[in-house]
């Protein structure tokens, strides 16, 4: 709206006066205090009761005016922010509170909209038609005998799927007076676009700058009229489905923990945009569109420029995970991409005169698969690789996590430590005093943002955090050396822990008295008193606790008495080596050298 006065700034209407006749400007008297002729008189006060009664015409209707401005300015703001706005802008709201207008959310570009219904080929040829449900996944893809689904082998970038083969345990029901007193989740975000300079990007960028260079025939033809048109880093449909449904899913699991009161809890996420929002679509697959009512979202800064302790992404407060301390895997995966993409590079340098087509541009395009899928529902290049070759790509994501986020990395404990220590002084019962690892001791020392008391705590983070912090724990299961050669047997499989929408659940679970080891024995329940469990599942699959501390002690169901656990993780601090890991100044190892998360100089801990 103008903030002038009615009128400010109006032009002035005059009318023409004879020469001769000049009538001089006078301020507004009395018509008494005037000597005119009583003519003048009288058609000086009409005219001034016409100037009232205008004035105050326009009066009414600005007021009126003002007033249905007000009005629909109050329903577009209540339309607008509906039930995501927590907090404002206003100097009273702590910033970790707000999230509208969002705060350091990082790049937000929205790619284009996608048209399946137009762009979709099936049904394929010799192949039955299956509607798709949302994404088209139903490519025939060459040397796939059994009807696998490659799509379940994109690492990283693959769209959520429980784990299909689970981790070495078999899972089981509750013994009967055992229940669920807490739940600790922590959820990676769903699919998204591309980050900032990544592989698909770059293919992008060179395919524009050789349009019109470059000729694509055969299976590539359809590069000729191909471009780039995916946005950066936010979410894509099927990513916000994915959060909403882990949210559903979560409340039918452990709904009853929620204590409906009319107290909220408190869930914790970051300030990118992604991030933010997965939180609150798995809020509202949890309570429902009024989640606000039910919890309050606390959000850690998450900014590449700044100092920002932040534990649900590590890696900012650990300068040697973003240098070349912290890339074996890196390296590692461009060794096995010349390998198995060998053949694939060959062919498409055949199709494509003119591009100069290299092993990177094959390994660009895999990854082009994948993010084409979750953002448009289906891609050409999914269908240009075997299944061996996808089988590549697979382990190429496991050998870079195992390298540079996991035990092949210095940096591996020390990115994921704060966190651990997070869920450790939750089940002690305690805040965090220290600015130990990543902790925000502003955050982590007020019981009003690290709530002590809930039997829900809803955390989310990013891949390779979450890898990290899997680390931190010492969950040696997932150490074994992955040679950048060959494919060998391995359970750090990145698609069966870090799919778009990962989630680790930990369950602290009361029984009556000890549970027996064997699931078999009878009776199951032995002598004793009430016993104290944790339970780790990780996409829907029991992580067995034994496999990585001994100290557990062999179980048919993987769960590890809570006295134990804490004990061996009593340690974890000192084990990740943090400050060294993060800021010491050591020597950048070959991939493999490494096999324990800390730098080899400082690798005393033995599991």
């Amino acid at each position: 709206m103008n903030d002038k006065p009615w009128g400010a700034g109006m032009p002035t209407k005059v009318a023409a006066v004879p020469a001769g006749d000049e009538e001089e400007a006078v301020p507004f008297v009395a018509p008494a205090a005037r000597q005119n002729s009583p003519r003048r008189s009288w058609t000086t006060t009409v005219f001034g009761i016409q100037i009232l009664l205008f004035l105050g015409a326009v009066i009414s209707f600005t007021m009126l005016y003002k007033s249905f401005l007000a009005a629909a300015g109050v329903a577009c703001v209540n339309a607008a922010v509906v039930d995501r706005r927590q907090g404002s802008s206003s100097s009273d709201v702590p910033n970790y509170y707000q999230t509208v207008p969002e705060q350091f959310p990082g790049p937000t570009a929205t790619g284009a909209a996608p048209f399946l219904a137009e762009t979709n080929p099936a049904p394929f040829a010799s192949t039955s038609y299956i509607p798709n449900t949302p994404l088209e996944t139903q490519v025939p893809i060459s040397g796939n005998t059994n009807n696998s689904n490659i799509y379940q082998l994109h690492g990283q970038l693959s769209h959520y799927f429980p784990n299909p083969i689970g981790f070495g345990v078999n899972e089981y029901s509750l013994p009967a007076g055992a229940e669920i007193v807490e739940l600790n989740m922590l959820s990676r975000h769903g699919s998204r676009y591309p980050t900032t300079g990544s592989g698909a990007f770059l293919f992008g960028q060179k395919h524009a700058n050789m349009t019109g260079k470059a000729n694509f025939t055969g299976e590539l033809s359809f590069l000729n009229a191909w471009t780039y048109q995916l946005g950066a880093e936010i979410l894509v449909p099927v990513g916000k489905q994915e959060l909403f449904d882990s949210g559903v899913l979560h409340y039918y699991q452990y709904g009853h923990l929620y204590n409906n009161n009319g107290s909220k809890i408190i869930a914790r996420s970051t300030t990118q945009d992604r991030m933010t929002q997965s939180a609150e679509y798995f809020l509202a697959g949890f309570f429902g569109l009024t989640w606000t009512e039910n919890a309050t979202l606390v959000l850690q800064i998450e900014n590449t420029t700044g100092v920002w302790n932040n534990t649900l992404a590590g890696y900012d407060n650990c300068k040697n995970a973003n240098n070349g301390r912290s890339t074996g895997g890196t390296n590692a995966t461009a060794e096995w991409a010349a390998v198995y993409l060998a053949n694939a590079t060959e062919r498409f340098q055949a199709l494509s005169p003119g591009f100069n087509w290299t092993v990177t541009d094959s390994y660009n395009v895999q990854s082009l698969c994948a993010y084409e899928t979750v953002a448009f529902g289906f891609s050409y290049f999914c269908g240009l690789f075997t299944y061996e070759e996808w089988e590549g790509y697979e382990y190429s994501v496991d050998i870079s996590f195992a390298g540079n986020n996991a035990f092949q990395s210095p940096t591996g404990r020390g990115v994921g430590i704060g966190y651990v220590q997070e869920v450790l002084a939750r089940l002690q019962k305690h805040v965090l005093t220290e600015p130990i690892g990543q902790i925000n001791v502003t955050l982590d020392n007020n019981t009003q943002t690290f709530p002590l008391n809930q039997s829900l705590y809803f955390d989310f983070s990013h891949d390779t955090n979450i890898m990290s912090i899997l680390t931190a724990f010492g969950f040696t299961q997932f150490d074994q050396y992955l040679p950048p050669t060959e494919i060998v047997p391995h359970d750090l499989i990145v698609s069966h822990l870090e799919p778009f929408g990962a989630r680790l659940d930990i369950e602290i679970i009361n029984t009556p008295s000890p549970v027996n080891a064997s699931r078999s024995a009878v009776p199951l329940l032995g002598d004793g008193p009430p016993t104290t469990y944790i339970h780790f599942i990780l996409n829907q699959r029991t992580l067995p606790l034994y496999k990585s501390f001994p100290a557990c002690g062999v179980r048919d169901d993987g769960w590890c008495e809570l006295t134990t656990f804490l004990e061996v993780q009593s340690a974890s601090y000192e084990e990740s080596q943090y400050d060294y890991a993060c800021n010491g100044n050591y020597s950048v190892y070959s991939y493999g050298t490494i096999t324990n998360g800390v730098p080899l100089t400082n690798e005393t801990f033995t599991a």
